[in-house]
């Protein structure tokens, strides 16, 4: 959560409300956050230099804002252009990523995204071995555990028709970053 606070306020100040609306008008599509997880958020990030908070300009009395300093963008850059972890959390760091793209220098920006395809190409050639591997131990299954199994089997072809989206997906959006 921290780096997508991060890139929301390379767009300029915003307080804890506006962070929450702008969650809520569009990054909650991939990224969910509650009021008290964005806060926590910037504590930690004000704590480790990375934001800075300040009264608002427009003269509402206690209206705090948050502004990302030079810490902050450096992180959110290192961030932006490392690997991809693969894991659950991969794909919602693809979309952060993605989502944030526009900010980077575009001369960085092909990078970023043959990282994200070799990130999700790893993933794809991670569940094809594993489909090759209960496919074999599935033929030892008596007719009570394969009817079970087929859908245990239909969960895992969704994830490799899911990574074969993404791949194409991600294409896409690399030719737009060219």
């Amino acid at each position: 959560m921290r780096y997508v606070i991060l890139g929301l306020l390379l767009g300029g100040p915003l307080s804890l409300y506006d962070l929450q609306k702008r969650f809520a008008s569009g990054i909650s599509l991939f990224y969910s956050a509650s009021s008290g997880s964005i806060q926590r958020a910037l504590n930690h990030l004000t704590a480790e230099g990375a934001v800075i908070v300040g009264d608002a300009d427009d003269r509402r009395r206690g209206r705090k804002v948050y502004r990302v300093t030079a810490t902050g963008r450096e992180l959110w850059r290192a961030w932006m252009t490392e690997e991809t972890a693969p894991g659950a959390d991969a794909e919602t760091t693809i979309l952060a990523k993605i989502f944030f793209l526009g900010r980077l220098e575009p001369q960085a920006r092909p990078e970023v995204i043959r990282r994200i395809r070799r990130a999700v190409e790893e993933q794809a050639a991670a569940l094809q071995t594993l489909a090759g591997e209960i496919d074999r131990d599935a033929r030892e299954l008596d007719d009570e555990a394969r009817q079970i199994f087929v859908f245990h089997r239909a969960t895992l072809d969704y994830g490799l028709r899911a990574q074969g989206l993404l791949a194409d997906w991600i294409d896409e959006v690399g030719e737009m970053a060219r």
